[in-house]
């Protein structure tokens, strides 16, 4: 059987997620270190393009709802959602005719 498109989108999220959690020793959740090596390894272009060099370690703040300063799997959603929703505003602003005074 041939998984849809948001199958294999849910799949890769989770081998993702396992791909990172686990390197410091909790399989289920991902701590700073490896937080910092995911956002630098598959967000790459997204954390070059930060001016401010302390939004990673907010981010991460503000993602671990817990405040066990680690992410577990719907703190990693979490994070995954909010990047979507903003690269979604964007195109959409870019994809709106521009107003010509």
């Amino acid at each position: 059987l041939s998984r849809c498109k948001t199958e294999r989108c849910m799949e890769s999220l989770i081998a993702v997620f396992q791909k990172y959690a686990g390197k410091d020793g909790n399989s289920s959740t991902i701590s700073k270190g490896e937080f910092l090596s995911f956002m630098h390894t598959e967000l790459a272009a997204f954390t070059k393009n930060q001016k401010d060099p302390g939004v990673l370690d907010r981010m991460m703040k503000k993602l671990e709802l817990n405040s066990d300063a680690l992410l577990d799997f719907q703190e990693f959603l979490n994070l995954i959602g909010g990047l979507a929703v903003a690269c979604h505003d964007s195109f959409m602003k870019s994809a709106q005719p521009q107003k010509r005074m």
